[in-house]
């Protein structure tokens, strides 16, 4: 589908564009994903409708916008968290043709890594909803829709939203930057991952990380990591700490809350130990998801290190 084309031909009739391709109905959603009863009552709605002045990107893109819905897709926003870090990336991913103010015609469209080559994926921008909230990703602002619309052309690259409901890290992050991907096991790490994590970082890697478990449970431990799920590595640093050194490393869950409450989470007393300039710098004290954790923890709760560059 061309979308200059398409959306041309819709300004010209004063249509709003209808993708029968990835129509808006349960054959998009898949049969197995919700209960019957609930897919019966799913409305899909346009942000137009919804929100009396939408908009597709609002003060630039943030891992913050992003809140995970009814499916189980944190292996795929882990790896659109680590891509909000890396603009380069980014802007190949969401063209800056299209949005709701100008040349508006309910079409948009994305980009994602397929095969050796960069595929142009249009949609609608028909959500599903149920009793009137968004059923997948939603805004945490609720008229910015960067992260639901790009889910459901990634929904319709890989055939339904049901489609989504599982998948690997590693596939997600390669998806959207044509990249080259390498994993680390941390049940037996390299001698040298605090130094790994920290290059990474530096050199603008995409990077994200695993807990074990079973993905579709959702549990969550006393210390607030939850097993079977993915999450996003946004820091590694190195900083003084009483009379040495302490690599902590900064992550993300997709879920937009939910977070670590062991040593070095934002309330932690190891925290007023550390100079202020870094202090200030570093933490940032809200219930968003993100926290930090030292590297010896992060060993041990997580199973799985991701770590992706457009170089080997």
């Amino acid at each position: 589908q061309d979308f200059r084309e398409l959306r041309a031909l819709c300004l010209s009739q004063g249509l709003l564009f209808e993708d029968a391709t990835f129509p808006a109905h349960s054959s998009s959603i898949g049969a197995r994903l919700l209960p019957q009863e609930e897919l019966r009552q799913i409305q899909w709605r346009r942000p137009t409708e919804l929100q009396r002045n939408p908009h597709l990107i609002m003060d630039g893109v943030s891992r913050f916008d992003i809140m995970q819905g009814e499916i189980g897709d944190c292996w795929m926003l882990a790896a659109l968290g680590s891509l909000t870090l890396r603009k380069q990336f980014l802007e190949n991913v969401l063209p800056k043709d299209q949005g709701f103010q100008e040349d508006y015609a309910g079409i948009f469209h994305f980009r994602f890594w397929q095969y050796g080559e960069w595929v142009d994926v249009v949609i609608d921008d028909r959500l599903p909803t149920l009793n009137g909230r968004f059923l997948f990703v939603h805004p945490r602002t609720s008229n910015e829709f960067w992260p639901s619309l790009l889910e459901k052309a990634y929904a319709k690259l890989r055939g339904s939203y049901q489609n989504l409901n599982g998948g690997y890290l590693s596939d997600a992050l390669v998806d959207l930057t044509g990249g080259v991907q390498v994993q680390f096991s941390l049940r037996d790490p390299p001698p040298d991952l605090e130094e790994i994590l920290k290059a990474a970082d530096r050199s603008g890697c995409l990077m994200g990380c695993s807990t074990p478990g079973q993905a579709r449970r959702n549990i969550e431990l006393r210390n607030g990591i939850v097993q079977g799920h993915a999450y996003t590595i946004t820091g590694a640093v190195k900083i003084p700490y009483r009379n040495g050194w302490k690599h902590i490393i900064r992550i993300w869950n997709p879920w937009g809350h939910g977070e670590w409450k062991g040593p070095w989470s934002d309330n932690s007393h190891q925290w007023d130990r550390v100079e202020p300039k870094y202090r200030d710098a570093l933490l940032r004290n809200k219930d968003d998801g993100e926290f930090w954790m030292s590297c010896e923890n992060f060993q041990k709760q997580f199973s799985w290190l991701y770590i992706c560059n457009s170089t080997p």
